[in-house]
């Protein structure tokens, strides 16, 4: 099994600031990149990938839109996450997932992004030179939105279920880059899974993934 883990950043993770402890997943073909905010603590992971929290609803969301199944990337006898079968998609999809920050303070010891200082904001101009069939990019809570739109120059943040162009210097081809911000999938969030799958399939359908 491939290892998504950032061995280098992890060690030097230290004076409460932790280094991203994932690398990029960057599939060559991915139209789409969800970009969060950072990874929660170690002890809240059930896998070595991207919203990596049994509890947190993302990957549930993917397998309610994409095949009708919340539990399609489930163990729910391990309480796993079926971390083959999810790179598997993404890859053959062409999702693409890393996070705004790529070096944070947690002011309390829990994941809400409310504690969470930005040490070093992600390069997202080198992200996205590294997809050059990106057509949207997807943020999943209300720091990374504001995060990536200070690091591109977006003045207006989109407000939940909204969309921006991303400037025009950062899209391919001739192509519009669009900013769309999702309702976060952290159960945390005051909105009911069937609409939080509603919101993800419209962003889907938009770019092309679903009908």
């Amino acid at each position: 099994m491939t290892s998504y883990l950032n061995a280098e950043n992890i060690a030097r993770s230290r004076d409460g600031v932790e280094y991203h402890p994932l690398r990029p997943f960057l599939p060559e073909n991915a139209r789409v990149l969800f970009l969060g905010s950072f990874p929660p603590q170690r002890k809240r992971w059930c896998m070595d990938f991207y919203y990596p929290n049994y509890i947190n609803d993302h990957w549930r969301i993917e397998g309610q839109v994409f095949f009708g199944d919340r539990n399609r990337f489930v163990d729910t006898d391990a309480k796993r996450f079926r971390l083959d079968d999810i790179v598997a998609f993404c890859r053959e999809r062409g999702l693409a997932f890393f996070d705004t920050s790529t070096a944070i303070r947690r002011l309390q010891d829990n994941a809400s992004d409310k504690f969470l200082e930005v040490v070093e904001p992600t390069d997202i101009s080198a992200l996205l030179r590294q997809l050059p069939h990106c057509r949207a990019v997807v943020t999943t809570g209300e720091k990374a939105t504001e995060t990536i739109c200070a690091a591109l120059g977006i003045a207006d943040i989109p407000k939940v279920n909204n969309a921006v162009a991303v400037p025009e210097q950062y899209n391919r081809d001739g192509v519009q880059i669009i900013l769309y911000r999702l309702p976060s999938s952290s159960r945390a969030y005051p909105l009911s899974f069937d609409r939080k799958v509603e919101a993800y399939r419209k962003m889907f359908v938009a770019v092309g993934f679903v009908q």
